[in-house]
């Protein structure tokens, strides 16, 4: 089965959700947030910078739990819609 690319929208949801990461991570060390979560330190890279924007859903979860941000304000700053990253800030 081949997957189908990302669309222009879907890369900017994802670089939307990597600057929601990033900014909850603020002080915490990168390695440890990744630890926390259960995934490598290169993969959280990935998704903060945009070059992974379409983690699986366990991955946010996990992220999610460990910067504790509710999975609501996670799929609204995937979404787009008002609760995003700039209501969060």
């Amino acid at each position: 089965m081949v997957r189908q690319p990302l669309t222009p929208e879907q890369i900017e949801a994802g670089r939307r959700l990597g600057a929601l990461l990033r900014h909850a991570r603020a002080g915490r060390d990168l390695a440890e947030v990744a630890h926390a979560a259960g995934i490598s330190p290169e993969t959280l890279r990935k998704i903060e910078t945009g070059r992974l924007p379409s983690p699986g859903f366990g991955t946010i979860i996990c992220l999610g739990e460990a910067l504790n941000l509710p999975v609501q304000e996670l799929a609204a700053t995937w979404r787009g819609s008002d609760l995003s990253l700039e209501a969060a800030l």
